[in-house]
């Protein structure tokens, strides 16, 4: 009966530690799983680090001032409307200009009638004076009343055109495509010329995006502005789609010196009134593009008592510890500078159930995208 016992305990622990034994086998041949992406060859624009931070400008301001005193008669626009150039703004009571205005064309048409008596009577005494009926100084006299009026024709004429322009400063027009401020003056207010602001004027369309870098990238800078234009983007919270883009066209002419910053300055379309003045954006400066960079999702980066490595999947499913030298980095993506090569899998999931040599079962994730925005760091 004991050896029974004995012997019907020993199978039973046999079939239990196979069971085990096969249970603990069968992940090990199937392999680990994790996440895996495929190293991609691609352009990378480069582009300064960290982002400066930059002010929106309008793209030209102008302070309306009256030229001409008076009572405004009429306001031909809206707070905060967009004008064309040349619009009427307002209009400024002209009646005492318009009076200015025929006083001073009377007095030139009495002038100018006697100029041309004078004219007259000097050819006249010309005449005479070939004929020796009248003396020298009968004939200097003549010529000296011709040419007093034609003095005074002459600045009857500029008294004309100066009544000329008072009258048309009553009408006061924007200089340019912009968007109006708020109005200080209404109508039937008396302003005095040239003391009283009326209004202020931005043109938005296009607008600038002031901000400033170290020195140490102002040769790179002009380097490249030689060679091509450089894109400027502005960013911003609370903003849907991809941000605007512009142009760098304002390096200043000297580094501040308290700094080490320069000035530069972007211009944008702005057709659609995403940027306004006043505003604080990050920009994004573009120097140069990159080819042929190996772009990885920065999460298959780990670091080790070595430095940062990534997890390569061999072609037997077996994983690859590879040490890394990594370049710019943007949002989910980090460009590889040394370590990788294009069409390569690396591990982006799952790395701290792995060792070097390690089986694994290899599921693809999202792919690094074919570009990525750089930036010098």
């Amino acid at each position: 009966m004991n050896q029974s016992i004995l012997m019907t305990l020993t199978i039973a622990a046999a079939a239990l530690m196979g069971g085990c034994s096969r249970g603990d086998t069968k992940p090990g041949a199937a392999g680990t799983p994790v996440l895996t992406a495929t190293v991609i060859c691609t352009r990378v624009p480069v582009r300064i680090d960290p982002p400066p931070v930059g002010h929106v400008m309008p793209y030209s301001t102008v302070t309306l001032r009256p030229q001409v005193g008076g009572v405004i008669r009429s306001v031909h626009f809206k707070e905060g409307q967009e004008v064309k150039k040349g619009d009427r703004l307002f209009t400024i009571d002209a009646r005492s200009m318009e009076a200015a205005l025929g006083a001073a064309r009377a007095a030139r048409a009495r002038d100018t009638a006697q100029l041309e008596n004078a004219e007259i009577q000097f050819r006249r005494a010309q005449n005479l004076l070939g004929q020796k009926l009248i003396s020298q100084e009968e004939f200097d006299t003549s010529t000296a009343a011709r040419e007093a009026l034609r003095g005074t024709v002459a600045a009857d004429a500029a008294a004309v055109a100066n009544a000329e322009l008072n009258l048309e400063y009553t009408e006061i027009r924007a200089p340019f495509d912009g968007r109006t401020g708020a109005l200080l003056f209404h109508e039937g207010n008396v302003v005095k010329a040239p003391d009283d602001i009326l209004l202020t004027l931005h043109q938005i369309h296009p607008i600038s995006v002031a901000f400033a870098v170290a020195e140490r990238y102002l040769p790179e800078i002009q380097r490249q502005m030689r060679e091509q234009s450089l894109t400027v983007t502005a960013a911003y919270e609370n903003r849907d789609g991809a941000p605007p883009r512009g142009k760098l066209t304002f390096v200043d002419n000297a580094v501040d010196m308290a700094t080490g910053m320069i000035q530069l300055k972007g211009t944008f379309d702005n057709e659609d009134n995403t940027l306004w003045p006043g505003q604080f954006v990050q920009v994004t400066l573009t120097l140069s593009e990159r080819t042929n960079a190996m772009v990885v999702p920065s999460q298959a980066v780990q670091t080790g008592q070595s430095g940062q490595f990534i997890y390569v999947v061999k072609p037997d499913q077996t994983v690859e510890q590879r040490p890394v030298t990594l370049g710019s980095a943007e949002g989910d993506l980090i460009v590889v500078e040394r370590g990788l090569l294009a069409g390569e899998q690396v591990v982006t999931d799952g790395q701290l159930r792995l060792s070097p040599g390690m089986k694994v079962n290899a599921k693809s994730g999202a792919a690094a995208p074919a570009s990525m925005k750089g930036r010098v760091p």
